[in-house]
């Protein structure tokens, strides 16, 4: 066995490209996946599963039809599984998913 923590700046460094997941982790059936943000992503629907973001720097908004959650540095927001949304930050922002690692990065699902 391995007995290294996860160097999560050390992660984020080695990321290039915006709206590109990187996996650094799985537990069970789930991923644990870093990115950079900034600007708008589509709107999108996750159809058969919650998703766990968590702001690690900056901040970012999580557009809804009918709302918006703004999530800062330090917190989280569950999307419940179904809900159509359309994530975004005006700066680059990094965050930590968590989602099973049978799900598309975009739900599967283009909403427009």
């Amino acid at each position: 066995m391995h007995y290294q923590a996860i160097q999560l700046n050390e992660e984020f460094s080695k990321l290039n490209d915006l709206w590109s997941p990187k996996l650094i982790g799985e537990m069970n059936d789930y991923q644990f996946k870093i990115v950079k943000i900034a600007g708008d992503f589509e709107w999108h629907v996750h159809e058969e599963t919650d998703k766990l973001f968590f702001v690690l720097e900056g901040e970012m908004i999580i557009d809804f039809r009918d709302g918006q959650v703004k999530i800062s540095k330090g917190e989280m927001y569950i999307v419940p599984k179904g809900v159509e949304i359309k994530p975004s930050a005006e700066k680059e922002c990094h965050i930590m998913l968590m989602e099973p690692g049978s799900e598309v990065n975009t739900g599967g699902t283009k909403a427009e």
